[in-house]
């Protein structure tokens, strides 16, 4: 069953997890009902992709509404493709809300305990990944595009939970994002040679095509990557949604020739 259900036509949710915990907001959005021109129609929420920032702050504002979380409780960031984590507390709420020069510089991974903080990451085909711990009321995001997956931000959140905050390892819950399929997914040499690196069984997870281009399964590696850091099978989520292939529904970085908007995975606790 598809864990990610439309709220509205602008935003999904994780159905499961907000079912459970009325208090939660966890989704992510898609790329309807804004007021975007051009390759960002309709709901960019990306500042960094040059849409004017006044046009993306009115379409976050409308995404906040929808989900009732006001935009002062968001936090977003300086996304680089790596590994870097940070903890968020009520100090740094708001960083990145309404101007990209103000995100949290080099991350991509966020986690806190805190209400009324809203965790806010970017995408367009790159997989989110979301992180519960319902007990500790820990949540966490990550941005995993093919260098965060093969630089480990996945086990990476996981390690800092367990070793930072006492986490027990079998009650962590993950679920994985819309984001680019298999089939959609085409990438080259020197990115499989960094994928057999990765985990046990790098194999199961691409396929060659021709020479030297295979289609890689980045939510399949991912998961694997969880399975391998101690996540139970059980507690792991993982949608059906493509981003390139619903193309009236996501932005696409790979389809779109990187001239498009950006889609926005949040996680936070309500007050």
């Amino acid at each position: 069953m598809e864990p990610f259900v439309h709220a509205s036509t602008s935003t999904l949710i994780i159905e499961k997890w907000v079912t459970q915990f009325p208090n939660l907001t966890s989704g992510f959005t898609t790329k309807l009902g804004g007021v975007s021109k051009n390759q960002y129609r309709e709901c960019n929420l990306g500042h960094h992709v040059g849409e004017d920032r006044r046009s993306v702050n009115v379409n976050r504002v409308f995404v906040a509404d929808q989900i009732e979380q006001p935009l002062h409780n968001w936090v977003s960031a300086e996304q680089t493709h790596g590994k870097r984590i940070e903890k968020i507390t009520p100090l740094i709420r708001e960083r990145g809300a309404t101007r990209y020069e103000d995100a949290v510089k080099d991350c991509d991974g966020f986690y806190t305990n805190h209400p009324e903080i809203l965790l806010t990451l970017a995408y367009a085909d790159c997989v989110p990944l979301f992180f519960l711990h319902p007990h500790s009321k820990l949540i966490g995001i990550a941005h995993a595009g093919w260098k965060g997956t093969v630089l480990g931000i996945a086990n990476e959140m996981v390690q800092t939970w367990v070793q930072n905050e006492g986490v027990p390892i079998n009650e962590i819950h993950v679920a994985i994002g819309p984001s680019i399929c298999t089939t959609c997914y085409v990438v080259d040499d020197p990115i499989i040679t960094s994928v057999n690196e990765t985990v046990a069984n790098p194999t199961s997870f691409y396929t060659e095509v021709s020479s030297g281009q295979y289609q890689l399964d980045l939510r399949g590696l991912n998961r694997e990557i969880l399975i391998e850091a101690g996540i139970n099978k059980e507690n792991i989520l993982t949608t059906d949604y493509c981003s390139a292939c619903d193309q009236k529904l996501f932005f696409s970085h790979r389809r779109d020739e990187g001239k498009t908007g950006r889609m926005l995975g949040f996680i936070g606790w309500k007050g």
